[in-house]
């Protein structure tokens, strides 16, 4: 899997219709929704707001009004083609006055979210998995040096401190080598 690193467009013309498409990493539906909101109301005159994304195992397409099937199905395949997550792609389309019939739909719909996607702009998704550290306090420096003090999701402190960690399977392999102790969640 892989995920977009920044945002990008691109922009082409077809029998004088415009298409803007855009690309995007989100995280969450309120991502989504917040992006579809600020082009909306950015580009305020278009005809069409299509869009597809894929959220882990959340995944959802749009045509917006195009005939069914010829605008968030051709975005959502470009999405699954290209084995990405965590994406949000939006073509915006001005109609130009003259219809380019389901085919051309999909070959243009298809076409600007293909040309929005950059392999210099992708980043591998690593598969992490959820563990427990019991420590004291003692060992809480060596132990925050061999994981990403980003992939720590709670720490509790008491007697002894307890931290869930979103860990990679390369990680996670540091602590074995470090006779670090962890139980798998």
């Amino acid at each position: 899997m892989y995920e977009i690193i920044e945002k990008a467009s691109y922009y082409y013309e077809i029998k004088n219709s415009k298409f803007y498409s855009f690309i995007y990493n989100v995280k969450s539906v309120d991502d989504v929704n917040n992006i579809l909101n600020d082009l909306k109301e950015k580009y305020k005159k278009a005809t069409h707001y299509t869009y597809a994304y894929k959220i882990d195992n959340i995944i959802k397409k749009d045509d917006d009004n195009e005939p069914s099937g010829t605008a968030g199905s051709p975005i959502l395949n470009i999405i699954e083609k290209n084995n990405l997550d965590n994406v949000l792609i939006v073509v915006i389309r001005y109609f130009g006055g003259i219809k380019l019939g389901a085919g051309g739909l999909i070959r243009a719909y298809s076409l600007a979210a293909k040309n929005v996607i950059n392999s210099e702009n992708l980043r591998k998704i690593e598969k992490k998995e959820k563990i427990e550290i019991k420590t004291n306090y003692k060992e809480l420096d060596r132990i925050l040096s061999l994981i990403n003090k980003d992939n720590i999701i709670d720490k509790k402190f008491d007697e002894n401190i307890v931290l869930t960690v979103s860990i990679t399977k390369k990680d996670k392999e540091k602590l074995i080598k470090n006779n670090i102790t962890f139980k798998n969640l």
